[in-house]
């Protein structure tokens, strides 16, 4: 615009656009986080390229690392325990009672079959020494294969056959048939198929002939895993966030014990002048001076001849510490307490004693229950149709459907402070909080067990005339017991 000869501009009205900063810290780039290199890439990718690789490292550390070792009988210790998982059937009525009967047949052949040489094809195994494999393989390989085998050669005819992981072949991948790692799928990306290696691939035999693969069909295999992510086809080593860890406190550790058994030797070197005399000493090794070191021995060296201590100061002051703080590290990769893993107790007091207890009791219960879902009520349901079919359980298969409504009790744990637990439990079950079955399944017993036991030994007690505590007397210890504590408490 122009007026008078002058050209005028307007001012702008467009307000400055100010340089938007990231709303997530976590996407910043610049120096600091040019080591964090990411990709949008699908989890089979992720694991199809380091699977093999993680396995074998898993599999080294479960036999050469302390802590690996002890973590993997934790897991079969804590979900499995010594007694395995046990079934209790409900099968009811259609009036809602249950059919005690027909539980009691279950059961009592249930637990025939999960005898030594009846459940796995090998003969080897009872069905909580499979169990325990399972969950063992698990935890070190990232999965395992357990195949269902029906018309098997025994009284049930039926058996499993535990398959390792390697079995299930990763480097077959065929889009066109929409095989990843090993599993057919069909459209929505569920199994219907499993090729799995007729020879393990590390046997020798193997290296010498083709890779032959056995496709089985999906209702036959049962793929425990716990997947890392939605996409996951195939599973991983649970230690995998904590390997590397393990492998540094390895070799930390070992080193630290060398260098305290050399420091502990204080051994030293000979030095010579120009002009020293040739040293007479006992033994030379290949021209080297040297000598047996005898307790309260000296030893006059010639003239010109000299000797400087080498004393190594080892184990680092910082060394117990330190290693505390990694341990805590890889615990917390494994979801285990310190305390536990490390079998360290130095300092710890009852109520954060009680407080680690707890919470990894949580992660052990996960677990049963995950285990008792996805293997034992599988098995279950194909133990139970041939059991059926075959007339080895002597009950209609028509009602199969009625029969099949298993509940499974695995291992309880002791209590933290029993008198405590137990007063609450008492509390709870009075105020109609909590049954007694709720409580005798958080200690891994059947109530109706329990209560035929119970009314045994009422009657032997009868018989001998045996008197035990009443209600209210018992009432009256607990309460005096407790305020004993209280007082010395205060």
């Amino acid at each position: 615009m122009k007026l008078f000869g002058f050209e005028i501009k307007r001012a702008s009205t467009q307000v400055p656009v100010k340089k938007q900063k990231r709303s997530f810290h976590a996407a910043n780039t610049g120096n600091l986080y040019s080591s964090w290199v990411t990709s949008q890439i699908t989890a089979d990718v992720d694991i199809k390229r380091d699977l093999k690789s993680i396995r074998n490292r898993s599999r080294d550390l479960m036999q050469n690392d302390d802590y690996a070792k002890r973590f993997k009988r934790m897991i079969k210790s804590n979900v499995v325990g010594n007694k395995g998982i046990k079934l209790q059937n409900r099968a009811k009525d259609p009036n809602g009672n249950l059919d005690k009967k027909a539980n009691q047949q279950i059961e009592e052949n249930w637990n025939k079959w999960c005898k030594k040489g009846n459940c796995d094809v090998t003969g080897k195994y009872s069905f909580t020494d499979l169990t325990k494999l399972a969950i063992g393989a698990i935890a070190e390989d990232g999965e395992v294969l357990i195949r269902k085998v029906k018309g098997y050669d025994n009284n049930f005819k039926f058996a499993l056959q535990i398959i390792e992981a390697d079995h299930l072949d990763e480097t077959l991948n065929d889009p066109n048939r929409n095989i990843v790692m090993g599993i057919e799928f069909d459209k929505w990306q569920k199994p219907i198929f499993y090729h799995v290696l007729k020879t393990h691939p590390g046997s020798q035999e193997l290296a010498h002939t083709n890779r032959k693969h056995e496709r089985i069909p999906a209702n036959q295999i049962i793929h425990l895993f716990l997947p890392i992510r939605i996409s996951a086809s195939r599973g991983i080593p649970w230690m995998h966030t904590a390997m590397t860890r393990m492998k540094m406190v390895n070799g930390y550790e070992e080193a630290e014990l060398v260098g305290a058994r050399v420091a502990a030797s204080k051994g030293g070197f000979y030095t010579q002048n120009a002009e020293g005399d040739e040293y007479a000493g006992d033994t030379e090794i290949d021209g080297t001076p040297a000598n047996e070191i005898t307790p309260g021995e000296f030893e006059v060296l010639p003239a010109g001849w000299g000797f400087e201590t080498y004393d190594p100061q080892h184990p680092n002051t910082a060394f117990k510490d330190f290693m505390k703080v990694v341990l805590r590290g890889i615990a917390s990769g494994l979801d285990v307490s310190y305390n536990t893993l490390s079998n360290d107790l130095e300092g710890v007091n009852f109520s954060s004693l009680r407080s680690g207890v707890l919470e990894e009791r949580e992660v052990w219960k996960e677990l049963q229950s995950w285990l008792c879902e996805h293997l034992h009520d599988d098995v279950y349901a194909d133990w139970l149709d041939m059991a059926l079919l075959t007339a080895t359980v002597k009950l209609p298969y028509t009602k199969l459907e009625k029969f099949n409504n298993p509940h499974w009790l695995p291992r309880g744990f002791a209590w933290v402070d029993p008198l405590k637990d137990t007063q609450s439990n008492i509390l709870l079950n009075k105020e109609g909080l909590k049954t007694h079955s709720e409580i005798f399944a958080e200690m891994g017993k059947d109530i109706e067990e329990v209560y035929e036991q119970l009314k045994r030994e009422k009657e032997l007690r009868k018989k001998y005339e045996i008197t035990t505590l009443g209600e209210a007397e018992l009432i009256q210890i607990l309460s005096t017991t407790k305020d004993s504590e209280e007082s010395e408490n205060a």
